[in-house]
């Protein structure tokens, strides 16, 4: 896709205001590669066999198997594994391109922008306590108001495991559960059948899927998990989402569990709270295996959690908002054969932080001041013999409709005034 005028300040916008919110929760930025070997993008380690389905792969001219990221968790992961100096705790933040080969909708290309925040080096749920609270900082700036869905897999399988799934079933048990919004409680009944799963286990899992919005205490008391590892974790990130102020913007939902294979324990997802758009705007979670078996030792867990930002979604909910063009402080006009002094003049501007533009097309003066007019540029600094002979230039005010022959600097200092 190709972005400019509006829209491409609109992207930027966004852009400026995630990387602002990042860098004020202390994360240093990073920039990793688009290419990466497919073994490591492929690997039983990384998305699991949904996301393989869209990657895009190619061979070099060395004849290497290779495919495009397409997300920016595990070329950061690989970096974490082959660079064991780094000092932990880790926090970083990657604003890149990723890419699926997936079906195009609304709010979904195959080539689009993703902006991640992850930190490794902390096991406790503070990482997604202060993850969670950059999302609802992010989306409080941008003005769309959010509701973060959570969950914990460590939680639902141990759930899973309550109702009668067999252990090396409930991974792909979840995967279902996830798309229950979008298929409903009989496609879901339907595909558990076709995945083998005991009728009984279905049976309860339908009866879970029925209940009106159902608490991770009930949950638990129900079918004796209150103590259970998974249990204690969801209570404990509850609790601080509480005291933050943040249980009216974050909804517990026992079902979520994401796409991707490798999430390992918390895991949340970001809405539109007033649902005009139905897919999620952003998403990520726990994942503390995938470092370390990255850098061959599957016996060390690197504690990590992230989250990441959809760019697309969120142009979507803001793209009919009228977004001004940024339009210069001031445009120089040469009068005459004075090109060359209104060049050096804008140099001048722009040294001075004035975003300056200049009059190219020779057209008549009238003309030029029109232009200016109707593009709301409100100063007008014009050159011709007389301002050149004196080393000065003429300011026009196009507001206030004034005039006056001053020097580079004066000018400069005039004009910032408007800029503050």
């Amino acid at each position: 896709m190709t972005f400019f005028g509006a829209e491409q300040a609109l992207r930027s916008k966004v852009q400026a205001v995630l990387q602002e919110v990042f860098e004020l929760y202390d994360f240093g930025r990073m920039e990793s590669t688009v290419l990466n070997e497919l073994d490591l993008l492929a690997s039983k380690y990384a998305g699991g066999d949904e996301i393989m389905k869209e990657m895009y792969q190619l061979t070099d001219q060395g004849m290497r198997s290779l495919g495009l990221r397409y997300d920016l968790t595990i070329p950061f992961a690989k970096v974490v594994a082959w660079n064991p100096g780094i000092e932990l705790p880790f926090k970083r933040y990657e604003i890149g391109k990723v890419f699926r080969d997936g079906p195009v909708k609304r709010g979904r290309l195959r080539e689009f922008l993703q902006c991640d925040v992850d930190v490794v080096g902390i096991e406790g749920p503070e990482a997604e306590a202060e993850l969670i609270l950059i999302a609802a900082e992010v989306f409080k700036r941008l003005e769309i108001p959010i509701l973060l869905k959570w969950n914990n897999r460590r939680f639902l399988g141990e759930l899973l495991e309550a109702v009668g799934v067999a252990d090396d079933q409930k991974l792909s048990v979840m995967l279902t559960l996830d798309k229950i919004a979008k298929i409903g409680i009989g496609a879901l009944v339907g595909e558990l059948r076709d995945k083998g799963i005991s009728e009984t286990a279905i049976s309860a899992i339908a009866e879970l899927a029925v209940m009106k919005e159902p608490s991770f205490q009930r949950l638990a008391e129900t079918y004796g998990i209150e103590n259970s590892r998974g249990s204690m974790e969801v209570q404990v990130l509850q609790q601080l989402l509480d005291g933050l102020g943040l249980g009216q913007t974050c909804r517990f939902d026992p079902f979520l569990s994401r796409g991707l294979s490798f999430y390992t324990g918390t895991v949340y997802e970001i809405f539109d709270a007033e649902q005009r758009y139905g897919s999620s705007l952003g998403g990520g979670g726990r994942y503390d295996a995938i470092i370390g078996k990255l850098a061959g030792r599957e016996d060390i867990q690197y504690p990590t959690a992230g989250i990441s930002f959809g760019m697309e979604s969120i142009m979507e909910m803001l793209k009919e908002r009228p977004i001004p063009l940024p339009i210069p402080l001031a445009v120089v006009i040469p009068i005459g054969d004075m090109m060359t002094e209104a060049l050096k003049a804008a140099a001048i501007l722009r040294a001075g932080g004035i975003r300056t533009s200049i009059e190219m097309s020779k057209r008549k003066l009238k003309k030029a001041l029109a232009s200016a007019a109707s593009k709301g540029i409100r100063y007008v600094v014009l050159i011709g013999n007389e301002e050149a002979e004196a080393g000065m230039l003429r300011l026009k005010d196009m507001s206030e409709m004034t005039e006056a022959m001053l020097s580079v600097q004066d000018a400069i200092a005039v004009i910032s005034k408007e800029r503050a």
